[in-house]
């Protein structure tokens, strides 16, 4: 959500800044909601002050005995009353026509952002580790021999449609040791703390975290108004809400591990083999809730704590800034993991990390108290995919993956794994 009082004091750098991002200027509009609601509601203040004059000078009429003059101003009390309630209820209207416009327009971009129109305007800014050279031709992940019969698209396709998969044995188990691996490590070295989020929540803490109203075609709702949540940023960040925070206590670093639900509406055709593009998948997520000043290093902070990951399971990367036309709604600033996958020889994304100032907190109003005391202010919300647990299983497969149809894993995962560190060509671990 933005300040409208920003947008009153400089209206041209805001549609400068909703320019880099390719969109069109919104200030005259919002400008123009705006001064229709204030003016409304002055009319009304107006209204109802000289409603309260002609009560107080009824009482007058009444005791002097003039009932010429007392039956008028009873009757312009109830002018005034009804004019009062239409007023307000005109400004209402406007208010929330107001707030709706502000909360369809996107995130301003940090000033340091790229300027540019989609991902090839992405600018990268480091690279990890080499790609392995195979000697053979590198299959996709569903190809590999020992991860074919584990990995059931049939079956799922039966019981839920498309763009579901079902992994069973060794496959499954190595899906499950990742999300732990990643939990246990952003836990124990990484100083997040563990939550157990819900995965069901209200329209409040969709529309707190950007996800509505602009995106709900891009979730699940069920039938009695929950929704499913597309990743546990909602519920992490939303957790907050209403708050007023001590800044001694910030920042707060949370991880969850959950089950995440997307539609993916605006995908069709995309990625439509394997388990790269999901509806129902996992996630392991941090959030991160800071002091404005210390976003930006925070911001760094959660980058290396992805990045780390990877390094530990040995999956070459390379990481890369989004310029401002392929940034989400939401993000001031975002990086992109890609990681190697060998089937496609090509880097894909398997973690975003995104600062939203004060954008979020600003739609669930949650505050932190300074130090020495003063106004509550907003405080930045971040958030970052530590990592995508399915995905991290393709380029944990594709990585490691042996000309006879076997796997050799990463030692990290061994402890997990009952000690072992291959899965064979029949689809057994060893």
């Amino acid at each position: 959500m933005h300040d409208i009082r920003a947008i009153r004091e400089n209206p041209a750098g805001f549609d400068a800044a909703l320019a880099r991002r390719g969109d069109a200027g919104m200030s005259s509009q919002v400008l123009e909601l705006d001064s229709a609601r204030r003016a409304k509601i002055q009319a009304s203040e107006e209204a109802q002050a000289a409603q309260n004059a002609a009560s107080k000078a009824v009482g007058a009429a009444k005791a002097s005995g003039d009932e010429a003059e007392f039956e008028r101003l009873r009757a312009l009390v109830a002018e005034k009353k009804a004019e009062v309630g239409t007023m307000q209820g005109e400004a209402k209207a406007l208010d929330a026509q107001l707030a709706d416009m502000l909360a369809r327009i996107p995130n301003l971009p940090a000033e340091d952002v790229p300027e540019g129109t989609d991902e090839a305007d992405n600018v990268e800014v480091t690279r990890w580790g080499t790609p392995r050279d195979f000697g053979f031709a590198p299959k996709e992940h569903f190809e590999i021999g020992g991860v074919a019969g584990a990995m059931d698209f049939g079956t799922a396709g039966k019981i839920s449609g498309a763009r579901f998969v079902m992994l069973k044995g060794a496959v499954a188990r190595i899906h499950r040791a990742l999300a732990q691996f990643m939990v246990d490590t952003h836990v124990d070295q990484n100083g997040l703390t563990e939550v157990n989020s819900p995965v069901l929540v209200r329209d409040e803490a969709m529309y707190g975290t950007d996800k509505l109203p602009k995106f709900g075609d891009d979730s699940y709702q069920t039938t009695n108004g929950w929704w499913l949540v597309p990743t546990s940023e909602v519920p992490l960040t939303y957790s907050v809400a209403e708050d007023i925070l001590e800044a001694g206590s910030l920042p707060i670093r949370m991880t969850a591990h959950t089950l995440c639900f997307r539609s993916e509406a605006g995908s069709a055709g995309k990625d439509t083999s394997g388990m790269l593009r999901q509806h129902q998948f996992e996630k392991v997520e941090m959030v991160s809730i800071t002091h404005p000043d210390e976003s930006d290093a925070e911001q760094k902070r959660m980058l290396r704590c992805a990045e780390g990951i990877l390094e530990a399971l040995g999956i070459p990367y390379r990481t890369v800034i989004l310029c401002t036309g392929d940034m989400g709604f939401g993000a001031r600033r975002t990086f992109d993991i890609e990681a190697w996958l060998p089937g496609q020889n090509t880097y894909r994304e398997i973690s975003s990390v995104s600062t939203t100032g004060d954008f979020q907190a600003r739609r669930m109003n949650a505050r932190f108290r300074p130090e020495g005391g003063g106004k509550p202010e907003f405080v930045h919300t971040l958030n970052g995919s530590g990592l995508a647990v399915g995905r991290c299983l393709i380029a944990v497969l594709e990585n490691g993956q042996q000309e006879d149809g076997s796997v050799e894993l990463p030692e990290e995962l061994a402890p997990y794994l009952g000690g072992k560190t291959r899965l064979n060509a029949a689809g057994a671990l060893e």
